[in-house]
């Protein structure tokens, strides 16, 4: 895959002489002033141009939601760097959206720590209440649900992340229930600190200072569904 010169837009299965897929107008592909001052920055942490793939297309998937190849290309023209190297980051990393996903993703954790401590139980607990399969988006454009690999927090199993931000620990039927209903109503959950026993043994509890909330460690819970 290479780079086109004639400034057109490339995507995985771009055929030369066809059109290529547009998802957003031209007008909208700008970045503001804040944003071109942000940009300059990353740039100069680096020594190299592509060094900033990674947080620059961090910064046009929080503008525009999803990465289509568009706004890949807007993103490699930015930092003057190949298309074809800053699609292969965007397309290695599942953090980045490749598709358009609802307003809240939920990457429920599957893997083997999550998975005997009801993992599944709750990816089926979430697909049956929302209506919607893995990989499917709610029809209001709210919630999308998906699986992911070890999230890092299989000490409070089973567990899950939302938009690929803030954790929610010790996951219940009851707690999802409490989830859906504070998400439907624009309110994320804070950063939550999950102390271990030695934590609460011998240094008080809570090493963080940046908590909105601390949670005791607690045992978890045997799966009900293993795949």
């Amino acid at each position: 895959m290479t780079q086109p010169t004639n400034g057109s837009l490339l995507q995985p299965d771009y055929v030369p002489g066809e059109p290529v897929e547009r998802h957003f107008a031209d007008a909208d592909l700008v970045w503001t002033d804040d944003e071109q001052k942000q940009i300059a920055t990353f740039r100069s942490e680096y020594p190299t141009n592509d060094g900033a793939v990674m947080k620059v297309l961090w910064m046009a998937q929080n503008k525009f939601s999803w990465l289509p190849p568009d706004v890949i290309q807007f993103v490699a023209n930015t930092i003057e760097v190949p298309y074809a190297k800053v699609y292969g980051v965007a397309t290695f990393y599942t953090q980045y959206f490749k598709e358009k996903k609802g307003k809240f993703v939920l990457d429920i954790c599957t893997c083997f720590g999550c998975q005997v401590c009801g993992g599944y139980d709750i990816l089926h607990y979430l697909e049956e209440k929302l209506g919607i399969e893995k990989g499917q988006t709610t029809d209001d454009g709210l919630f999308t649900i998906q699986e992911a690999e070890c999230l890092g927090a299989c000490g409070s199993a089973p567990m899950l992340q939302v938009t690929n931000g803030p954790y929610v620990h010790n996951l219940t039927k009851e707690k999802v229930d409490g989830l859906i209903v504070d998400l439907k109503a624009d309110k994320m959950p804070g950063f939550q600190s999950v102390t271990l026993p030695q934590d609460e043994t011998d240094l008080g509890g809570n090493r963080r200072s940046d908590t909105e909330a601390v949670t005791e460690y607690q045992t978890p819970p045997v799966s009900e569904t293993i795949h």
